[in-house]
């Protein structure tokens, strides 16, 4: 198609553009409005769901402004004890930690099934199974 965009443009910022920006809630105590470029549902979903599992955190909700847009808003509303921003880069954390646990499980069960990063992946497994019929 020739109007769409090129690939990088989804992913890629552009000068000056900022990956996250804060819009404080004025009407709505501990409050805020994250918009995130160059993602999709994907990150939107994964932050809305971690956001939930925090105690801390009152309300957690995102959607796509437009489905040929490639950015999210974030809503967050926390308690009184601490802001929406350190909620949110605190379960960015823990999100990171826990795919890169996810991560290391599975390059694990890759190496005890004698598979290797640089072979396709079930590449063994199926000779084995090839050669035996």
């Amino acid at each position: 198609m020739s109007n769409a965009p090129a690939t990088w443009e989804l992913y890629n910022l552009a000068p000056g553009e900022k990956k996250v920006r804060e819009i404080k809630d004025t009407k709505i105590p501990n409050a805020a409005t994250f918009e995130v470029q160059k993602e999709d549902h994907t990150l939107g979903n994964l932050l809305r769901t971690q956001l939930l599992k925090n105690s801390k955190v009152l309300f957690a909700g995102y959607k796509m402004p437009h489905p040929l847009h490639h950015s999210f808003v974030l809503k967050v509303q926390t308690t009184p004890e601490t802001s929406p921003l350190e909620v949110l880069q605190n379960d960015v954390n823990s999100l990171i930690r826990e795919i890169s646990s996810i991560k290391l499980k599975f390059e694990n069960e890759l190496t005890l099934h004698g598979l290797t990063q640089s072979e396709p992946m079930g590449g063994s497994m199926y000779n084995s199974v090839d050669t035996a019929y």
